[in-house]
């Protein structure tokens, strides 16, 4: 399996000539969707979800289908019948030759007075890859590579290596990452990398590597 980096949150992978991309928002490049046979998105939230964005893929080729929770799919449904499934917590399918389980149900708190909305996270191939969204979701099976929401406004790095450390990945690719400056990306590689107990990695926009 190929997986490409792409901006922010956005993950792109391939295999088999088949191409699965999860939350292309508003963050990620303005092509980010286009030409997959499958689109997951994790949660509402604009740098995940981009409806735009997502009728432009559903437009530009009719195979390429999404699975997503109801709030984002009640918003594209009717335009696209047949071609947006709505999924929650514990179910599991089939798309484009990808095996794909649902897991979580809650975005992490942001703060006490913001209302939780739902996320749900997507992990693929029966642990190859983990994306929880905005959510620090175990799984309850192991997880090869894991992708790590590396800076957030809900978090900050001692839960997000305490989160490496629970999930125990082989290897953890930084994702939710448009916030954090360059400037201060070493001190996030160099503690992570220390303390989290797996291989921490991060891709440029554009970079790619073989799972």
């Amino acid at each position: 399996m190929k997986f490409i980096k792409k901006s922010h949150s956005c993950v792109r992978l391939e295999k088999d000539g088949r191409t699965l991309v999860i939350d292309p928002g508003g963050f990620s490049e303005q092509d980010a969707a286009l030409g997959a046979d499958v689109v997951l998105v994790t949660h509402e939230h604009p740098d995940h979800f981009d409806e735009g964005r997502l009728r432009s893929a559903l437009e530009a080729r009719p195979e390429t289908e999404i699975w997503t929770l109801r709030s984002v799919a009640d918003q594209l449904t009717a335009a696209f019948p047949g071609r947006v499934h709505t999924v929650g917590h514990g179910d599991a399918f089939t798309a484009a030759g990808f095996d794909v389980r649902v897991h979580g149900e809650l975005h992490a708190v942001i703060h006490p007075d913001i209302p939780r909305i739902t996320n749900v996270g997507f992990l693929i191939d029966g642990g190859k890859v983990f994306h929880p969204g905005d959510a620090l979701t175990v799984p309850d099976q192991p997880v090869e590579t894991l992708m790590l929401p590396v800076m957030a406004p809900w978090n900050k790095i001692s839960e997000v290596i305490d989160y490496v450390r629970e999930v125990e990945p082989r290897r953890a690719y930084d994702i939710h990452d448009a916030l954090l400056t360059d400037l201060a990306r070493p001190v996030y590689d160099r503690q992570i990398g220390g303390l989290a107990g797996a291989e921490h990695l991060r891709l440029a926009p554009g970079a790619s590597a073989e799972l």
